[in-house]
């Protein structure tokens, strides 16, 4: 497993620190993956939005300046409640972006941060606007790129039920490079009677492209990754024994001290591990 860090927690950094030095920093902390998140990325991209664009030359400073990093890249973008042009500038210009940054295996995470009116339990649940991202899937995997896709508005079963179906109007080999970003933290927020660990448990290796930890004591964010809400080691090992070999992120809320608290996140992990 790798362990990685997250730009969004450094929104108060980035105010007066480069994208470069922050990225050095998390290196020196012991992150082997960095997320690079929309909205965070300094001088790496500009507009916000439908017409927030990454800084394709910046991005490559980055990929250059860090060889010995893995990076993806992460966005909002409106593909459950709406309909996405997979030829859209945006879009392009975020894969683009992912293939810069990712290098031999290029990874583009997108959020849809819509919400609905209840957890998808069949098929027959879901709408026909979150059925497109299957074309989405389908032009990242024409340039070889995965993409993985997350939605705190339901849980990682509803979400794994998607995939399936859009996997089912592509391709094997298109549908190969079609996953989630799984966040069990995000998952007890609003479906808490829903067992959120079993649900990351019965997920298919394959499906797994991207984990995120967080977590919460009694429902407000907590500065690292430790005990609380979530028993967040049993979820590594639980990963562990599904020999899940990606990026683990930890998604860590913004903090003067956020570099401390991420190398505490790692400390309690490795602590955790089984292995």
């Amino acid at each position: 497993m790798i362990f990685g860090a997250i730009t969004n927690s450094w929104r108060n950094q980035l105010m007066e620190q480069s994208l470069a030095e922050l990225v050095a920093e998390a290196q020196a902390r012991g992150s082997r993956h960095v997320e690079l998140r929309q909205t965070c990325l300094g001088d790496c991209e500009s507009g916000q939005g439908a017409d927030w664009r990454p800084n394709l030359a910046g991005l490559q400073a980055i990929a250059d300046g860090f060889p010995d990093l893995a990076f993806d890249l992460a966005m909002a973008l409106p593909c459950l409640t709406g309909q996405v042009d997979p030829a859209g500038e945006q879009f392009q210009m975020a894969l683009e972006g992912a293939k810069i940054v990712g290098r031999e295996t290029p990874h583009l995470r997108v959020v849809d941060p819509g919400s609905f009116d209840a957890a998808w339990e069949q098929a027959a649940d879901l709408p026909e606007s979150a059925l497109g991202l299957a074309d989405l899937a389908r032009e990242a995997a024409r340039q070889g790129v995965i993409l993985s896709i997350e939605n705190s508005g339901q849980p990682i079963g509803s979400m794994a039920l998607l995939v399936g179906e859009c996997r089912a109007r592509l391709t094997p080999a298109e549908g190969d490079y079609l996953g989630l970003c799984p966040d069990p933290t995000n998952q007890l927020r609003r479906f808490p009677d829903r067992d959120a660990l079993g649900d990351l448990d019965a997920l298919p290796m394959d499906m797994l492209k991207i984990v995120h930890f967080k977590q919460a004591r009694d429902g407000n964010p907590h500065p690292t990754v430790d005990t609380g809400d979530l028993d967040c080691g049993q979820m590594l090992r639980l990963l562990e024994a599904k020999d899940y070999q990606g990026p683990a992120i930890m998604e860590i809320p913004p903090h003067p001290e956020v570099f401390d608290n991420l190398t505490a996140s790692y400390d309690f992990l490795r602590a955790a591990s089984g292995s």
